[in-house]
């Protein structure tokens, strides 16, 4: 992985193993290059010292019995120059150096047509010396020490890379395995359920005498306070769901009776006052809203606890066209559309509660929106799936309620919620996210003001 510990470690421990095997190679070139230039400054000195003899030039070098390239001049008054050297023409070319100036100390000369040369001076009363040895006795060893010190330094660079990445590999692999155990937490079902973590660090990595020791030692415990908050956050939604499903199962049988009196009651054949007739109807309208009400919870609790669903091969294509024709009998202020395709889609689904599906969508769009808005339902497969669409061109779910729109109770604000009508109990998309979670399906949503789109995904059969 791009920058990741283990290549910053290894690229960080290259360079500086680089830098200083760089530095210390230039040292020792440079410490080299003195030493050489030292050696040849001593031969040069030694050279000049020894007497020289006078006469004729002569091509041999018989002062420099090893054969060196060693230039000597020897200008003496009264006598002619003496000029030793290899050859004759280094003897020719070499008698400029009587007229230079350089001082006590050797000096670097480039003599045209011979090369590079250090050269050393001696005046005396009678005259003087000239002594010159080529440079490249120091240029020669020092660029075969360069070639040999950046072979070296290729080679200690590389091995300092693979030695470092194995070194850091193998020190990083139980941060690795730490962080194989934190991804395997965090792929667990952990929404639902008891919530039971049984993945753990193991031992060898939770060892508290090291710094990896610590941090795996660290997730444990993290991991088993995870584990117990989760068991109890499980017995709580439990307790709750139970209380529900009691509730709403001992609710059924009075709410039905409330009803049922009231309706006998504003049906007798004596008259009632206006007061106590509008009593009754209103009795009546808010029995049932609870009925509806009860019974939404009751199937949240069942499918909560353990959904049973009859699942088989359903024609979608007649469902929707069927829940459409319904929404479009309840609400003529909508304009109602439709999309199908030519072919019937047959998915997996229990159908009463898939209609129930779509037609909790289709009251959503006609509950929270304002007359005149368009709905469009159409349906359409996809990747395996059978996709249900619900499209309008409302003002939009509000954003600070998206993310919490398949949750129960969730209720959105005066943007969405008509003011004519009743109020919603904010359970409706709540069973369609259940219903559609219990067969295998998938809930969507799609907003932002002029467009809403709720998609349900079903698989095909």
């Amino acid at each position: 992985m791009r920058g990741s510990l283990s290549r910053r470690l290894v690229r960080r421990t290259t360079a500086l193993v680089a830098l200083v095997t760089v530095v210390l190679a230039v040292f020792i070139s440079l410490a080299n290059f003195q030493i050489l230039q030292q050696q040849l400054d001593e031969r040069l000195e030694t050279a000049a010292a020894r007497p020289g003899r006078v006469g004729a030039s002569s091509p041999s070098n018989t002062d420099d019995p090893a054969g060196s390239g060693l230039i000597r001049i020897d200008a003496i008054t009264g006598f002619p120059v003496r000029i030793t050297a290899p050859d004759t023409r280094t003897a020719a070319i070499a008698t400029g150096l009587l007229q230079l100036e350089l001082g006590a100390a050797p000096a670097n000369v480039d003599i045209p047509g011979l090369g590079h040369y250090r050269v050393l001076v001696r005046d005396f009363d009678r005259g003087r010396t000239v002594v010159a040895l080529p440079y490249r006795d120091v240029t020669n060893p020092l660029y075969t020490q360069l070639l040999m010190t950046g072979l070296l330094t290729l080679g200690a660079i590389l091995l300092a890379y693979l030695g470092t990445r194995q070194i850091v590999a193998t020190s990083l692999r139980p941060l690795n395995r730490l962080a194989a155990t934190a991804n395997q937490v965090s792929a667990l079902p952990l929404a639902r359920g008891e919530g039971a973590v049984p993945v753990r660090v193991a031992a060898a990595d939770a060892d508290p005498e090291t710094e990896v020791g610590q941090v795996g030692l660290a997730l444990n415990l993290m991991l088993d306070n995870v584990e117990n908050a989760l068991a109890a956050r499980h017995r709580s939604e439990t307790k709750v769901r139970r209380f529900v499903a009691d509730a709403s199962h001992e609710l059924r049988n009075p709410l039905a009776s409330i009803r049922g009196y009231a309706e006998l009651t504003r049906r007798s054949s004596e008259s009632l006052p206006p007061d106590a007739s509008h009593a009754l109807s209103r009795i009546e309208a808010e029995s049932e809203r609870m009925s509806a009400l009860v019974e939404d919870l009751l199937l949240l609790a069942r499918l909560d606890a353990e959904p049973t669903l009859d699942v088989r091969p359903t024609d979608l294509t007649e469902m929707v066209l069927n829940a459409v024709d319904d929404a479009r009998a309840a609400d003529r202020e909508h304009h109602w559309s439709l999309n199908l395709p030519t072919d019937e889609v047959l998915a997996n689904v229990d159908p009463h509660r898939t209609h129930q599906v779509i037609a909790n969508l289709l009251a959503n769009a006609r509950t929270h929106t304002p007359p005149g808005t368009h709905v469009e339902a159409s349906l359409s497969t996809a990747d395996g799936w059978a996709v249900v669409a619900v499209t309008d061109d409302g003002p939009g779910v509000p954003p600070e309620i998206q993310d919490s729109v398949f949750e129960r109770f969730t209720r959105a604000d005066v943007s969405r919620a008509r003011q004519t009508g009743g109020s919603s109990t904010g359970l409706g998309l709540a069973i369609v996210a259940a219903v559609v979670g219990a067969q295998g399906g998938q809930v969507g949503l799609d907003s932002r003001p002029g467009y809403t789109r709720f998609t349900v995904r079903l698989p095909l059969a």
